[in-house]
């Protein structure tokens, strides 16, 4: 059963590795579609349960604190892979994708419920505000592909045979804008709920 097990794990890691790029395609359209579809609002709020108030005026203050602890994880993939130490890499990596995945989950499930928040500070300082968020929200999007592609090539390659692919540019490139993305993501916080609340 164990032998069973494993040879079926390489056969899918096999798989993996011959479609790293169509997959990533297919998992970023598919996911950017759920994403851009729920903020059109394609997704009717009746059809979600309703949490109750209390959770719901939570989720921006558990969403900022999700975002440090992401950048947290990702800034120390980033030194664990610098000291060579993959193991601790991918847990921290793999804990940025946790976190981003229920990040964006809550953003989404309060979006469709509640609508945007609006900014609720003195209209000189909107404009910052507006590009502020702006940049977040581009960078966030145009992490998804980069995640997914760099992702599945790190379970698809065995550690050492990582360095002869594009993982190590594209994820140098992915963490440093995931990161950026995460920061930003707290100012707009700040900005909507600390300086300027409703």
């Amino acid at each position: 059963m164990a032998f069973w097990k494993r040879s079926a794990y390489t056969d899918m890691r096999s798989s993996v590795r011959g479609h790293v790029g169509g997959l990533a395609a297919v998992l970023s359209v598919v996911s950017l579609a759920i994403i851009f579809g729920t903020v059109g609002g394609v997704v009717p709020s009746s059809l979600l349960p309703r949490a109750p108030e209390t959770l719901i005026t939570a989720i921006p203050h558990l969403n900022a604190a999700m975002s440090a602890l992401a950048l947290v994880a990702i800034v120390g993939g980033v030194r664990a892979i610098h000291r060579q130490n993959v193991h601790a890499h991918r847990q921290r990596m793999g804990a940025a994708f946790v976190l981003f995945v229920a990040f964006l989950s809550l953003y989404l499930y309060r979006l469709t419920l509640e609508g945007t928040t609006h900014f609720g500070g003195p209209a000189a300082i909107e404009p910052v505000y507006l590009l502020i968020l702006a940049i977040h929200v581009s960078l966030a999007i145009l992490c998804v592909p980069l995640l997914f592609y760099v992702l599945l090539l790190a379970y698809a390659y065995e550690p050492a045979e990582l360095s002869t692919t594009p993982h190590p540019r594209i994820g140098r490139i992915a963490a440093a804008l995931w990161a950026i993305s995460f920061a930003l993501g707290i100012v707009v916080y700040l900005l909507l709920y600390v300086a300027f609340p409703a």
